[in-house]
C-alpha cells in the first residue's frame, strides 16, 4: 500500500531524510518513531506529496506519487501536525466542508459526514462551533476528516500529541481498529504508541533508519526495554528538520 524507496530530502547541504526505505501492508500499522527533529515530519509531507523529494520513489497503491500525485493523493487520508481548523464552523459544517473538497456530494457526504461523526466519537459535539471545543475533541474530528473518503491509507502526525491520558488510550485503540482495514503510517516520539497501537516500528535519527521490527523484536533488541533501544541508537540532540 505504501512504497518508500531510497526517500532522500535535503535542506541546502543538510540531509533532513537521507536514503529512507520502508513499505507498510495493508492491515498493518507502522510506527515512525524518533527524538525531535529525526526527519519523522518531513518523511510525512513527502509521503502524502505536501514536500517535493530530493531523491527516491514514493508509491500509495502503486500510484507513483512522484508522477501522478493527484491520483495518488486520492488513496490517503492525512492528519497532519497541527492541522487547521475553522472556529467559526461547527463540527459537522467543517466535515461537511472537507467533504465537498474531496468531492463527495448529496447523500454520498451525508453518510460520509454521518460515518466519521460516529467512528471518531463526535455525536455529543457536531453541533458545537470548533471554536468552543476541547483540544481532544478538535484533535478527533481533524482525525474525523481524514476518513471521509473512506482512504485506504491513512498518514497521521502525531495523532496524540497533546491529548490527556483517557483521550490517547480512544484515539490509539481507534487507530488500532483502522488498522486491521487499511495503511496506517503514523509518526510519534511516545514511545508506548508502539505496543498500544502498532504491528511494526521504525525508528528514525538523524533521516535515516536505525531499528526495524515488530514491538516484541525491538524491546529484545534492547535486551527487553524499548526505552534502552531508543536511548541506544538515537543522538540526544538532531538538529530541526
Amino acid at each position: 500500500m505504501i512504497e518508500v524507496t531510497g526517500l532522500t530530502k535535503r535542506f541546502g547541504p543538510k540531509a533532513a531524510v537521507d536514503d529512507l526505505s520502508f513499505s507498510v501492508k495493508k492491515g498493518e500499522v507502522l510506527g515512525f518513531l524518533g527524538p525531535n527533529g529525526a526527519g519523522k515530519s518531513t518523511t510525512m509531507r513527502m509521503v502524502t506529496g505536501f514536500l517535493p523529494v530530493t531523491a527516491g520513489e514514493i508509491s500509495i497503491c502503486d500510484i507513483s506519487m512522484i508522477n501522478n500525485p493527484q491520483e495518488a493523493k486520492r488513496k490517503i487520508g492525512y492528519l497532519p501536525e497541527s492541522a487547521p481548523l475553522y472556529n467559526d464552523m461547527s463540527v459537522q459544517g467543517f466535515l461537511k466542508f472537507c467533504a465537498s473538497m474531496r468531492g463527495l456530494t448529496g447523500s454520498a457526504r451525508r453518510e460520509a459526514v454521518a460515518k466519521s461523526i460516529e467512528t471518531c466519537f463526535l455525536e455529543s459535539v457536531y453541533r458545537q462551533s470548533v471554536g468552543t471545543l476541547s483540544k481532544g475533541y478538535r484533535h478527533r474530528t481533524c482525525l474525523a476528516q481524514s476518513l471521509l473518503h473512506d482512504p485506504e491509507v491513512l498518514v497521521l502526525d502525531e495523532p496524540t500529541d497533546g491529548l490527556d491520558p483517557n483521550q490517547k488510550l480512544e484515539v490509539r485503540k481507534l487507530i488500532k481498529n483502522l488498522g486491521k482495514e487499511k495503511a496506517i503510517l503514523f509518526s510519534t516520539h511516545i514511545l508506548e504508541e508502539v505496543t498500544a497501537a502498532c504491528t511494526r516500528a521504525v525508528i528514525v535519527d538523524q533521516g535515516i533508519i536505525v531499528a526495524d521490527g515488530t514491538p516484541k523484536e525491538l524491546e529484545a533488541q534492547g535486551g527487553g526495554s524499548l526505552y534502552d533501544l531508543f536511548h541506544k541508537v538515537t543522538t540526544f540532540e538532531t538538529p530541526a528538520a
